[in-house]
């Protein structure tokens, strides 16, 4: 197999993202949804919890009135004002147009590639050259992937997320227990068999191949559909057999097949209080609600997140470090 082209990363890239953020939000190219945020702690999680009142208002995109037209693709032909960069051979960065946290930016495939297929060496190389330039400015990035029905996964075209984690941190210096908060993916690692959900890991580094990277994301999928399917019948490449959300950092690979995008809460006194649902942001430890009721039923009893959590994963088994 020949090696892949390198991605070619610009000089400065956290302020290049930092300057497209203050310029789209400015010219109104991209809505920013300020938050509360909280620290919950069930179990033996550090979870944040976002509420963003006003993301409940978030315009959705009309339906075509031919419902034969092509979708509209934000990513096959990006706006000007939220490209960042192009990144050859064969991704661009742009912002995410609604964003949540502060320069939260997006790794897309240049062609039209399928979100629910198995990711390519060149994704997972594309993407940990980003964490690289951020780390060589002495800054961390967290990528997270969402594939399938039950993941959080709401564009068709292949993307990461990135989020930097300092802006991931915004307002915890304010909040109780905020300084207990970090990256879950990096943390969980040894101690996958106590979450209520199963994650499983993989440790990376600079000096791996892009070949052996990406080695190390198909042994963990994988890994997943054998826990999820009981089947070893899981090709390394084309249309995934489950559902799941995966992340990376520089030295950390998560992944956590998925049963259900949310689950069902109620307040103290029994009455339903909706539905929390996760993407691949609950690799970082971090879940939004968007309702007062949410935020509330969540904040007065931390260890309904844990409900959600046992819900919309798979129970964690004794053969999560076995070898497939």
């Amino acid at each position: 197999m020949a090696e892949i082209s390198r991605p070619i990363v610009p000089h400065n890239l956290p302020g290049l993202v930092k300057a497209a953020f203050i310029r789209a939000k400015a010219s109104g190219d991209l809505t920013y949804y300020p938050t509360q945020v909280a620290v919950l702690t069930p179990g033996s999680l550090a979870f944040q919890l976002r509420f963003s009142p006003s993301l409940a208002a978030k315009p959705k995109a009309p339906k075509p009135k031919d419902t034969s037209a092509k979708p509209f693709n934000p990513f096959e032909n990006p706006s000007p004002a939220l490209l960042i960069t192009r990144l050859p051979p064969s991704h661009n960065l742009v912002l995410n147009k609604f964003a949540i946290v502060p320069e939260h930016f997006i790794l897309t495939t240049k062609d039209v590639k399928p979100q629910t297929h198995i990711l390519e060496e060149g994704d997972i190389e594309a993407t940990y050259a980003c964490i690289q330039a951020y780390h060589a400015e002495g800054q961390e990035l967290f990528a997270f992937f969402n594939s399938g029905e039950h993941s959080g996964a709401s564009q068709p075209h292949r993307h990461l997320q990135l989020l930097p984690v300092e802006r991931m941190k915004d307002g915890l210096e304010d909040a109780e227990r905020g300084s207990e908060w970090d990256v879950l993916a990096d943390r969980v690692r040894g101690r996958e068999k106590v979450l209520p959900f199963s994650i499983l890991t993989a440790s990376i580094n600079a000096e791996m191949s892009p070949r052996d990277r990406h080695g190390a994301y198909v042994a963990l999928y994988k890994r997943a559909v054998y826990i999820t399917l009981s089947s070893r019948d899981a090709p390394s490449e084309g249309e995934a057999k489950i559902s799941y959300n995966f992340a990376m950092t520089r030295t950390s690979m998560a992944l956590c097949p998925r049963l259900a995008e949310g689950a069902p809460i109620a307040t103290q006194s029994g009455q339903d209080a909706g539905i929390v649902s996760l993407n691949g942001t609950l690799l970082a430890g971090t879940a939004l609600v968007k309702s007062q009721v949410e935020w509330d039923a969540l904040r007065q009893d931390p260890d309904m997140l844990l409900h959600v959590l046992r819900k919309i994963g798979v129970t964690p088994t004794e053969d999560l470090d076995s070898n497939l």
